[in-house]
């Protein structure tokens, strides 16, 4: 696996060194050139990787040429046997694609490549928008390169640096691999913009976290959903831990960038039978999927948003009930600070089936705040028992955001009790990049999983509480508000105490004096300021 991991990021290294060379080194449309060429390489190898399982191919040992000899009545039947396998005519393969680069027209004839494959392949492959318009598979990729005398260097650039590999042994691999690829694939495109919308990046042990607490029996034939999706790591965190086979995933994101790195995050965790489920739009303002309701959620929605020139759409009567704790209102300064996460939240307590479960990554200062649409949603979910637990996580757990947050587990049936964990004190610095971050060890995971599961009462650490308490502490989701103050008493002789109140009074007397000649110095500078005119 370590070899054929190398192999794979040397190819990503590439397409970004010829990116680069022609002028599009963090250019806004790189992402798109690096992603989907490595898409269309992979849907490639899949094809071809496909073909030689069917029993019609198994006897020969060039199965590409074999198709390609095939008339259009024996290729109409091997498509039917595809499946969910993106379907390939012998022209579009890259071995011909690479054996046209010399042609005059090779740009273009690539561009159109890219086209019919995705014309080809919409009805799977299609991304919806809000508004019902199909996004498709691939653009003109030659197009982003402004010179056009360019362009056919560029695109056999491209080409030369995927025909001398093969992605054949990325097909018997499992989860793991597939996540660190994708991660190393986007590590440069998924960065946070300023805390807009859905650019967050979860780390991984965050995601784990979450899909190892949220399914802890075997499900089959589940729906699952973030309404915030972004690339999609909560969610295919929580497919992998499920089963691709067993669940189906719905999503919603406002970002473009986003929703593609998702349907490519689909294509290689074996879930593209969920990419028509994908929607890019606004979930607050144009809600999909409000006719289903989900055994899992997943999000972690942005934090704080400008949303003032939709947000009274959002106080209307049709919202009530789904924003039933209030829409926050528009301050007279720092717009972009609005709390759009509390609509987030509300958001997933409507879309939540009966006895379904959410985890929701959220800023530490909710669960405490006062101010009255974070106490009404604490409130409501106390009022209900559907607290599972609250799990405070280190602080720079994101490299993106220094923000401190928690995960909020929620279960919609009744809970006995629940459990409380402040797991701030773990982890250990990292460098990321230029910033620093906080990472957990596995021995951390497994305890906050342990301790979560098992609802252990740990010192300082853990508490289990049930909801009249919590009630009684102004409905606070903050482990350490709930834990025993111990004050410890040691016994000392009057001599003893008689010299550490003398050792006291000397310290302080010696902090006053400095203290009085540092007012007198202050004083002195302020005699001497004098008014230039």
């Amino acid at each position: 696996m370590i070899e054929i991991e190398r192999k794979i990021k040397d190819v990503i290294d590439d397409l970004k060194s010829v990116c680069a060379n022609f002028g599009l080194g963090n250019d806004g449309n790189e992402f798109k050139v690096i992603t989907q060429i490595f898409l269309y390489k992979y849907l490639n190898d899949q094809f071809l990787y496909t073909l030689k399982q069917m029993d019609e191919f198994k006897k020969f040992d060039d199965v590409e040429k074999r198709y390609k000899e095939m008339d259009d009545n024996e290729r109409a039947l091997v498509r039917l046997q595809l499946g969910n396998v993106a379907y390939f005519e012998p022209e579009h393969l890259l071995s011909s694609v690479y054996q046209k680069q010399n042609e005059k027209d090779f740009a273009k004839d690539f561009d159109d490549t890219l086209e019919t494959i995705a014309a080809n392949n919409a009805d799977i492959f299609s991304v919806k928008t809000d508004s019902g318009a199909k996004i498709r598979l691939f653009d003109r990729l030659s197009e982003f390169i402004t010179d056009p005398s360019k362009r056919n260097n560029f695109i056999k650039a491209l080409i030369n640096k995927l025909i001398n590999v093969s992605f054949e042994e990325m097909f018997h691999q499992k989860y793991d691999f597939y996540a660190t690829i994708f991660e190393y694939l986007i590590k440069d495109y998924n960065n946070d913009s300023g805390g807009k919308y859905a650019e967050y990046y979860t780390p991984h042990m965050v995601a784990s976290i979450m899909a190892e607490l949220l399914v802890e029996d075997e499900v089959r034939n589940v729906k699952c959903y973030d309404p915030s999706a972004g690339s999609g790591t909560l969610l295919m965190n929580l497919a992998h831990k499920i089963g691709e086979d067993k669940c189906t995933i719905y999503s919603q994101d406002i970002s473009q960038k986003s929703t593609h790195l998702l349907r490519l995050n689909l294509v290689l965790n074996n879930l593209i039978h969920s990419i028509s489920n994908i929607v890019q739009g606004n979930t607050l303002l144009n809600p999909a999927h409000m006719d289903k309701r989900f055994e899992f959620i997943v999000s972690n929605p942005p934090f704080k948003m400008d949303f003032s020139d939709y947000r009274d759409l959002l106080e209307s009567e049709e919202n009530k009930e789904r924003f039933f704790a209030g829409v926050p209102k528009v301050p007279n300064k720092k717009k972009e600070s609005m709390a759009i996460y509390l609509l987030f939240i509300q958001h997933i307590m409507y879309m939540l089936k009966e006895k379904g479960r959410a985890a929701i990554v959220v800023p530490t200062g909710f669960l405490t705040a006062t101010s009255s649409i974070e106490k009404k949603i604490r409130q409501k979910i106390v009022e209900e028992g559907w607290l599972r637990g609250v799990i405070s996580m280190p602080s720079n757990i994101f490299a993106t955001t220094g923000t401190n947050v928690s995960i909020v587990f929620l279960a919609k049936e009744r809970q006995k009790n629940t459990v409380l964990i402040d797991a701030s004190k773990l982890g250990s610095k990292i460098k990321d990049g230029k910033k620093q971050r906080n990472v957990l060890s596995k021995d951390e995971e497994n305890r906050i999983i342990n301790v979560f599961k098992e609802k252990k009462e740990e010192k300082d650490f853990s508490v289990v509480v049930d909801f009249d308490e919590i009630k009684e502490k102004n409905y606070s989701f903050s482990a350490g508000q709930y834990f025993d103050i111990e004050i410890e008493h040691v016994d000392i002789t009057k001599e003893e105490f008689e010299e550490k109140m003398k050792n006291y009074q000397q310290e302080l007397s010696e902090l006053f004096a400095k203290s009085k000649e540092l007012e007198n110095e202050i004083m002195n500078n302020f005699e001497k300021l004098i008014f230039k005119g």
